[in-house]
């Protein structure tokens, strides 16, 4: 009788921390995924379009999404077997969900309104999910390998991207 072969199995990989609703909550947020990525070793490419989309994510969370005295949180994951990198930003407020705006909509004056443009552009999907009982959570995803689709706009478990 042989003896069964190991087998190497991938690792999925997690972070999430808590953060304050403010600009330095959301700055803070992006220092982190940046470091915790470079710590998984993600190539630099993707660690660079994380990094705008936990900027964009976590600046709606602390604008949008804040109530006084609570914080919003960001999390990370890494799944090595599908290469992708997940974004998720929680916040309390699920009566504000994300509004696409295309980008006729917006005056090149406006100081606002182009951050979900930015993460359709760099996150391969992105969708919401409530979060009970009154939260919601954006998420993004982005894929490591291979040259990247289009993005699609995707939406889960009731949520909805406008």
């Amino acid at each position: 009788m042989s003896a069964p072969t190991p087998q190497a199995t991938a690792a999925v990989r997690t972070f999430a921390q808590r953060l304050s609703s403010t600009r330095r909550g959301a700055r803070l947020a992006r220092l982190l995924a940046v470091e915790r990525l470079q710590a998984w070793q993600v190539s630099l490419a993707v660690t660079e379009r994380v990094e705008h989309v936990v900027a964009e994510l976590a600046a709606n969370a602390a604008l949008h999404g804040r109530v006084e005295g609570r914080d919003f949180q960001v999390a990370l994951t890494l799944d090595e077997a599908t290469g992708t990198v997940r974004v998720s930003v929680t916040d309390v407020r699920g009566d504000q969900l994300p509004l696409l705006r295309s980008g006729f909509e917006t005056s090149v004056d406006d100081e606002s309104g182009r951050g979900l443009l930015l993460v359709t552009a760099l996150a391969d999907r992105w969708g919401t999910d409530p979060y009970p009982p009154s939260g919601k959570t954006i998420w993004a995803e982005i894929d490591q390998h291979g040259k990247r689709p289009e993005a699609v706009v995707s939406r889960q478990s009731g949520g909805r991207c406008r």
